[in-house]
């Protein structure tokens, strides 16, 4: 191969386009890694209308992770406690099928549960739902985007009918004032910050509010910076509503004709007096009211969030009142103007798509919604009531699932849930529990393999075909490039072999994942996240391409007013302030804040937050094997303010031991003003492989929304204690740790 390939970036939701190039070229001189081996030339594609042509440091290396430490061949066990034996394709999905059958007809379907990834591609995500939602009639599939983004999805249902972002990156650039609040941007989302930034630099009417317990290098950045106390959001929002409603900056003529529900609202507003807002939050009136009047004072104000307001036991209710401040001063369905929730995951959207979450179903449809089960049983070919009227077990409840013996069978698939599951002592402790888990990955090892019966081998990106679509509904084409190593199998062809062998032949004859995309989107026509006139071959020949997209725009008329309101604009939804409700209106939810679900106490007077650092992903199954990114952040830490190091004679970088009620966890300390007094931060990334007693999810607790069912992964009360006057970390940990795991690797 000597063409370049276009691709997206397989990282974070922000989708950007990458162009990659084999190593040897000719008349060039061999592309090298930092040891010298010759690796794929990995550039941003700058005619993807994402990114534009950047992309941050780990895209760039991305492909410096392909062969390393790479599950090959599927390997199965007895028990947990003997070594893996290679078998052949063949052994292993028998061994699954027969247990999914005898789990069937010893407890029922619902005993079957199987936990995903925003790493699938759509294709993966589409036919996983159809195996066991339809064929299987559980809904027992739910993803790692319930621990990142289903709080956004529930508040974005509630308040709007219908999940899906409703701006576009291009409001980045359009906006006079942007909101962020729960992000690192500069960190998590770098390239979207770096369009935001060059926009506010080049503007000095543009007003950057930046809300955050710490001093981000997002917050540095900031025309203000609010640096409030964990679990008072909807306290400032609801204070800063009550400032906007004083001072008269309400859009009245939207308010009575686009939404319902306006008196509830302004009822609980009425309580937040900025006194009140102020003690509560920790910030000053000024700041407040400072904060309240770049709002108002702004033609088109642009809010976007992530972890820090999702992982929340009142998330669904901060999205939504995020949303109410757009709604009381009509900040929607306009250029540089609206409530965006920023992706955690490379296709989360494409999952949100594709069904993949226990309650929901493809095509933006809902479990509960008989009509919607009955239009995907006669899409799909299914008798009627095969799909099962109640949501599914989230991820936390199949934790729960295996201490009861509820669940027989456990498949897991692109993602770790033995280091980023909160309570995670608990959840390890589950897991051994398991009758039978199999464990679908790209590497080996990894902390949840260690749990796994079966391992199944899976092709990465770059190593199969499909789509991902990115945090602005932008949908891009993904094709592979390179042979996956061994004997690994994309995700969704091991899924559809799994449903051939139960029986299933008819509902699994693809031939390639261009039909399963095909059939896909047929599944979303006419709904709001309509795809069907995306195929592989328009993709390939224009690009990357936004929904909604229908087969014809011929379609827009006639359509019900619930739809026809998205198919106004490819790039920005509800721009004739329609929404996808009943009656067309958008609605205010009236929130008291609850505050955190564990706060501080004498016994454990600090709140931990966690979160990513720039160089890092998820569980560090890919950036910890590559030594660019690994290098960036060798070690974890933890953030403490000087007074309270000061306070408890804590010294810079000597290792302090973390305990909340669930555990404990040790790390460097990491004196810095960067953070509030009170609070401390910890990296999420490390599990057992990278480091010693250094997982922040063994101190998080499983305490989750009620509507969206997401766990408060972003704050637990803790104690702090030094254990050790000695600088620790001399040398990065993974370098020691993870060698001789993988010398299991020649089995």
């Amino acid at each position: 191969m000597t063409e370049s390939t276009k691709t997206l970036c397989p990282y974070c939701g922000v989708g950007c386009g990458l162009e990659v190039s084999p190593p040897a070229v000719a008349g060039k001189p061999t592309h090298r890694d930092s040891k010298g081996n010759p690796t794929w030339k990995v550039q941003g594609d700058r005619s993807h209308p994402s990114s534009q042509g950047m992309v941050c440091v780990k895209g760039a290396t991305i492909a410096e992770s392909l062969g390393k430490d790479r599950l090959k061949y599927p390997m199965m066990r007895d028990s947990l406690d003997k070594p893996f034996e290679r078998v052949s394709w063949d052994e292993a999905l028998n061994a699954i099928v027969n247990r999914i059958e005898t789990v069937r007809l010893n407890q029922g379907s619902d005993a079957i549960c199987m936990y995903g990834s925003g790493q699938f591609q759509t294709e993966d995500y589409y036919i996983a739902q159809k195996l066991m939602k339809g064929c299987l009639g559980t809904n027992n599939f739910d993803a790692n985007s319930r621990l990142c983004m289903s709080s956004a999805v529930s508040g974005y249902i509630q308040s709007f009918g219908s999940d899906g972002p409703p701006c576009c990156y291009e409001d980045l650039e359009l906006t006079d004032c942007a909101f962020l609040i729960g992000t690192n941007t500069a960190e998590c989302h770098p390239i979207l910050f770096n369009r935001l930034r060059k926009h506010h630099k080049k503007n000095p009417n543009v007003k950057l509010i930046v809300v955050d317990p710490r001093r981000t290098t997002t917050a540095e950045a900031a025309d203000l910076h609010l640096a409030i106390q964990p679990g008072t959001d909807i306290d400032l929002m609801n204070g800063m509503a009550h400032l906007l409603m004083r001072w008269g900056y309400l859009d009245s003529a939207f308010i009575d004709e686009c939404t319902a529900n306006f008196p509830d609202y302004a009822e609980v507003i009425a309580q937040y007096s900025p006194e009140l807002v102020a003690r509560r939050c920790g910030i000053r009136i000024d700041e407040l009211e400072t904060a309240a009047k770049y709002w108002g004072e702004s033609q088109r104000v642009l809010s976007l969030w992530s972890m820090g307001i999702n992982q929340s036991s009142e998330g669904t209710a901060k999205v939504r009142t995020i949303i109410n401040l757009h709604l009381m001063t009509a900040q929607i369905g306009k250029p540089g103007a609206g409530p965006f929730s920023l992706t955690g995951q490379p296709n989360a959207m494409g999952g949100r798509e594709a069904g993949g979450l226990c309650h929901i179903l493809p095509g933006y449809r809902l479990v509960k919604n008989p009509q919607h089960r009955a239009e995907l049983e006669q899409l799909w070919g299914l008798p009627a009531g095969q799909i099962a009227s109640e949501r599914g077990l989230t991820a936390w409840e199949m934790i729960t699932g295996l201490e009861t013996g509820e669940v027989g069978f456990l498949w897991v698939a692109a993602t770790n849930p033995a280091v980023s599951m909160p309570d995670l002592d608990r959840t390890k402790a589950a897991l051994l529990r398991s009758p039978f888990t199999v464990y679908q990955d790209a590497y080996y090892p990894t902390e949840t393999a260690e749990y796994a019966h079966v391992l199944l081998p899976a092709a990465q990106w770059s190593e199969k075909t499909g789509t991902m679509t990115n945090s602005e509904r932008v949908v891009t084409l993904c094709p592979a490039f390179r042979e996956p190593p061994g004997s690994a199998r994309p995700d969704w062809e091991i899924f559809a072999e799994v449903g051939r062998r139960l029986g299933f032949t008819e509902h699994f004859s693809f031939a390639n994942s261009a039909e399963v995309h095909a059939e896909f989107v047929k599944v979303t026509k006419s709904r709001p996240c309509d795809m069907s006139g995306l195929n592989y071959s328009r993709l390939q020949a224009e690009g990357p391409i936004q929904w909604p997209c229908p087969e014809a725009e011929g379609q827009n008329h006639g359509l019900p007013a619930l739809h026809r309101s998205q198919k106004t604009s490819a790039k920005r939804l509800y721009t004739d302030c329609r929404f996808n409700t009943p009656d067309g209106r958008a609605r205010f939810g009236a929130f008291h804040s609850k505050g955190l679900a564990e706060p501080p106490d004498p016994d454990y007077p600090f709140v931990l937050t966690t979160g990513r650092l720039y160089g890092h992903w998820h569980t560090l199954t890919r950036t910890g094997r590559i030594e660019k990114t690994a290098g960036m952040h060798p070690n974890p830490f933890i953030e403490i303010h000087p007074r309270d190091a000061q306070k408890l004679g804590i010294q810079e970088n000597v290792c302090v031991e973390v305990r909340s009620r669930r555990g404990f966890a040790r790390f460097p300390a990491k004196i810095t003003k960067a953070i509030a007094p009170g609070t401390l931060f910890v990296p999420m990334h490390w599990g057992f492989l990278w480091a010693d007693n250094a997982e922040a999810n063994v101190l998080t607790h499983p305490e989750s929304c009620p509507d969206s069912l997401q766990p408060e992964l972003k704050a637990c009360a803790v104690r702090v204690v030094p254990v050790s006057a000695e600088p620790v970390y001399s040398e990065p940990a993974h370098q020691s740790v993870l060698p001789s795991r993988s010398a299991s690797l020649s089995v």
